[in-house]
C-alpha cells in the first residue's frame, strides 16, 4: 500500500525514485536551489522518524517526506521550513521557521519538504510556486 501511495507524487519524486543519489530541489519560477541534498522518507519508518535526534539540518538539506499531509517538530531541537506540496510539485503551503512542539499541516499536499529555517525566505519560495526535483549531473572528469 505505501508503495502506491509513493507512486502519487512520482511525478515530483522520480529522480528520487528511478536513480538514488545526489538531486538538489529548484524553485522553477526564481531558479533559487533550495537544497541539493536530498533525503526521501518514503516508508513508514523514516517518515516517522523525520528528522527527531538530529541537532541541526545543515544548510543546503532537505527531507522529502512522502505521503505526507502535516509533520510535527515535538522534540525538535531547531527550527524548520516546510514545504508542502502537490504531486506534480505545486507548493500549497510554505511553513517558515516552526520551532519545535508545533504542528503545520496542508490537506491538500501529497508531500511534505523540510528544510533549514530561513531557506524559504532566502530563495523567495511562495504558495504557487513550483519546485523541481533534478538529478544533478557531474561534470565531466577531464581526462582523456
Amino acid at each position: 500500500m505505501e508503495r502506491r501511495s509513493v507512486a502519487r507524487v512520482a511525478s515530483l519524486l522520480t529522480p528520487l525514485l528511478d536513480q538514488p543519489g545526489q538531486c538538489q530541489l529548484r524553485n522553477a519560477r526564481t531558479g533559487s536551489v533550495l537544497a541539493d541534498r536530498i533525503e526521501l522518507a518514503a516508508d513508514s519508518k523514516s517518515r516517522r522518524r523525520g528528522l527527531l535526534g538530529r541537532d541541526r539540518l545543515n544548510a543546503g538539506h532537505a527531507l522529502v517526506i512522502a505521503p505526507c499531509r502535516g509533520v510535527h517538530t515535538f522534540f525538535m531541537r531547531f527550527a524548520i521550513d516546510v514545504l508542502f506540496v502537490r504531486s506534480d510539485g505545486r507548493v500549497v503551503k510554505c511553513a517558515h521557521d516552526v520551532p519545535g512542539w508545533r504542528i503545520t499541516v496542508a490537506l491538500t499536499a501529497h508531500a511534505a519538504i523540510e528544510l533549514p529555517g530561513g531557506t524559504l525566505r532566502r530563495s523567495r519560495t511562495e504558495r504557487g510556486d513550483r519546485v523541481l526535483l533534478e538529478r544533478i549531473v557531474p561534470p565531466p572528469s577531464g581526462r582523456a
